[in-house]
């Protein structure tokens, strides 16, 4: 655990947060926030932290990387980089896992967008529950619909939650939904009706094919989805380079 502190309060010192704005480019937007405390504070506390006590769990982890089920998966792990409404890396590495179910539901998606035309590109899937902390202790109350609550562990955490849109197989190029991801906006809710056709039935897309895995949009984040066993995995506190 030392040498994660380590690592994480280097990024934190060589990357410093500043405000939040958006690119114009709604494909390629970042929203950016101020933390409400320094992030290095923030990460000190998260690391000394522990995850709530958890009633009796009915599957043991089984946690899968996604790059190694299918060659169509594309990845942008934005909490590797400075692109993210923290604007600090906070993953040690550029990886995506999910509890296995969960994993090979999102193969089938995948195969299923193919017959479309598309493929996914994978921001986020299970992240540590220090992290969790980390994003709620740093976002302020007033946007707080948009990150877990570290009390009772997110559905990332569990290794059951993925972030996500669709790219042009043809092209590669991420398609243009309502807003970008991370943003704090109503243009990010699931039911934004203000958006042009053309994105609203891209994001429609995504839903229909996600859903008929298992898998359940959440309603403030368009490319947020639970799969449906979510609540028979325990909350985790596991690092990538951890995972075996």
């Amino acid at each position: 655990m030392q040498k994660s502190k380590l690592f994480f309060l280097a990024v934190l010192v060589m990357h410093p947060p500043v405000a939040w704005g958006a690119q114009e480019d709604k494909a390629a937007m970042v929203f950016r926030i101020t933390p409400v405390k320094p992030l290095e504070v923030l990460m000190h506390e998260a690391l000394a932290a522990s995850p709530p006590v958890q009633d009796k769990i009915v599957r043991a982890p089984d946690l899968v990387d996604l790059a190694t089920l299918t060659p169509d998966f594309k990845f942008d792990i934005r909490y590797a980089t400075t692109e993210n409404f923290l604007s600090t890396p906070v993953y040690s590495s550029s990886h995506a896992f999910l509890e296995k179910p969960a994993a090979e539901a999102l193969a089938r998606a995948s195969e299923y967008l193919k017959t479309k035309g598309y493929g996914l590109l994978i921001f986020d899937a299970y992240r540590p529950w220090f992290i969790t902390k980390l994003f709620w202790d740093a976002t302020p109350a007033d946007k707080h619909q948009f990150v877990a609550n570290p009390t009772h562990g997110s559905r990332h955490n569990r290794g059951c939650a993925v972030d996500l849109t669709l790219y042009d197989l043809k092209t590669g190029q991420q398609v243009t939904m309502p807003s970008g991801f991370d943003e704090m906006t109503p243009r990010a809710y699931s039911n934004y009706p203000d958006a042009p056709e053309e994105q609203k039935k891209a994001r429609d897309l995504l839903r229909d094919a996600m859903q008929q895995e298992g898998f359940i949009q959440l309603p403030a984040e368009w490319w947020h989805f639970d799969y449906r066993d979510w609540n028979k995995y325990p909350v985790q506190n596991i690092r990538f380079e951890d995972i075996k």
